[in-house]
């Protein structure tokens, strides 16, 4: 009876750090904090970080890995990596992510990291909003690394082209994700951009994956979601919102806590699918 009670234990302890693998609590990430291996990686906006952050994290803002044009759209793997190198970050640190606690801007950390190859790659779970909770120390003194190189080994599976995504649009074993809020997605917002979204597109809107707490939801509650939505295992999802920069946090959801196989998220996003004459033909 013991062994059999020891069994479940340890099966259920399991399952839990499979769901976790990727999501790391503040007790858990204050563990492996003095590592040198790990880098803690504030996603804040850059006037946030400077005010206050918690102590010995490095800044990256998304909006420097970008190009131009198409908005908002990914910088070469190449440039990408110059930067990140330059930052003190290799693609063999355990690198943990956080933000303010909407997830939006460490979520898409989380994906161009996991899409370029970084082995290893955490959110802080509750973000900052956890970590003033645990009184933690927290600075506005700049921390630095020194730098080091990031040798990109791309995830091709993790990214959708215009081309992909308009094929997936007429598929039935493709589904695409809407991740903005409702009134983005029906064209009852005011907005720069055409009104609506791309043909047989669902909505899910990012927030729905994390509770009141900036913490990701349990495994249940995120399967349940998805399930309900006709988002399921068998299909390929491709996630999208207005630069699909709020994407990133629900390719965590499904990927590292619910294993789904097929994930990718289109980059160039609403910007590109307006402006492109691709999707005219």
């Amino acid at each position: 009876m013991k062994k059999l009670i020891l069994m479940v234990f340890v099966c259920f302890l399991g399952m839990q750090m499979t769901f976790a693998q990727d999501i790391i609590s503040v007790k858990e990430f204050l563990k492996i904090k003095s590592d040198p291996n790990v880098v803690l990686v504030s996603a804040r906006k850059p006037a946030d970080y400077k005010k206050v952050h918690i102590a010995g994290a490095i800044n990256i803002n998304h909006k420097d890995l970008y190009k131009a044009t198409p908005k908002s759209t990914l910088k070469s793997s190449a440039e990408i990596a110059k930067i990140l190198g330059e930052k003190g970050i290799s693609n063999n640190n355990t690198i943990v992510i956080y933000d303010n606690g909407s997830g939006k801007y460490s979520g898409r950390m989380y994906w161009i990291l996991k899409y370029l190859g970084a082995k290893d790659v955490k959110l802080l779970d509750g973000h900052m909003k956890a970590w003033r909770m645990a009184r933690k120390p927290v600075t506005k003194n700049p921390a630095n690394r020194q730098a080091t190189t990031f040798a990109v080994n791309l995830n091709k599976g993790a990214i959708a082209s215009i081309v992909q995504v308009k094929k997936a649009s007429n598929s039935a074993t493709s589904i695409i994700v809407d991740v903005r809020a409702a009134d983005e997605y029906n064209g009852t917002k005011e907005s720069k951009l055409p009104k609506g979204h791309i043909p047989s597109a669902i909505n899910l809107e990012f927030k729905n994956v994390m509770n009141s707490k900036a913490k990701l939801k349990s495994k249940e509650e995120l399967q349940a979601l998805f399930t309900a939505a006709g988002i399921t295992k068998d299909k390929e999802v491709i996630l999208y919102c207005e630069s699909s920069v709020r994407a990133g946090i629900v390719y965590l959801a499904l990927t590292s806590a619910l294993n789904y196989p097929n994930v990718k998220v289109y980059d160039g996003a609403m910007f590109e699918w307006a402006a492109s004459e691709i999707v005219q033909k």
